[in-house]
């Protein structure tokens, strides 16, 4: 059986801690995994910041009411869903993704969590376990799965390493010439294609 692991947020929907950054014109917010290498440094980073400007978990949830997935990726994940097991493998939080993964239709996601006080200020962030999407394909690895993976960012890299085909997607430049072993694509109908010649068996596009 073969199965997709895909990153969330710059593969199927916008980079969540970026719209907050814009609607709340912090510049700082923008920095992305694409930008740190090292997940907890970045989410330092950022409670700092949260708690610097006074900012709570609804602030940041009021915006991501307004987001949508990118374009096509709906479609794609219900292509996808067709032929693969899909499981969406993210750095992201359950506290953030209800409104993005009800409009992709609910896939499988496995993330993290965020502390919050009685105030709603986030003090805190959980981590589901260490380099959590490496360890998630090499999970699925023990079931006897065949895995295809597809991430943006350096925090995608060890679960593309990991998985059987590993595939970047809207990577940035500093990301693809750092690992030029993994192919690289523009966008969700190159990524449809790369997984219909990734896979063992026969798929139509």
């Amino acid at each position: 059986m073969e199965l997709a692991c895909l990153d969330l947020e710059g593969v199927l929907v916008p980079e969540i801690w970026i719209a907050f950054a814009d609607k709340t014109g912090i510049e700082e917010l923008r920095a992305t995994t694409r930008d740190v290498p090292d997940y907890n440094v970045l989410m330092t980073q950022r409670l700092a910041i949260l708690d610097q400007h006074g900012l709570k978990i609804d602030d940041i949830q009021e915006v991501i009411a307004t987001l949508e997935p990118l374009p096509g990726a709906v479609d794609f994940i219900a292509w996808l869903r067709e032929r693969f097991q899909v499981i969406i493998l993210s750095d992201t939080f359950y506290e953030f993704s209800q409104p993005l993964m009800r409009q992709l239709g609910w896939p499988t996601l496995f993330c993290h969590r965020l502390v919050t006080d009685n105030a709603g200020r986030v003090v805190d962030y959980k981590l589901r376990q260490e380099d959590p999407k490496r360890a998630s394909v090499k999970a699925l690895h023990s079931l006897k799965y065949r895995v295809i993976a597809a991430g943006d960012s350096y925090n995608d890299t060890t679960m593309l390493s990991e998985a059987d085909v590993g595939i970047l997607i809207h990577a940035p430049k500093n990301v693809i010439a750092e690992f030029p072993q993994f192919q690289s694509v523009a966008n969700l109908a190159e990524l449809k294609q790369a997984f219909v010649d990734a896979s063992q068996r026969t798929l139509l596009v």
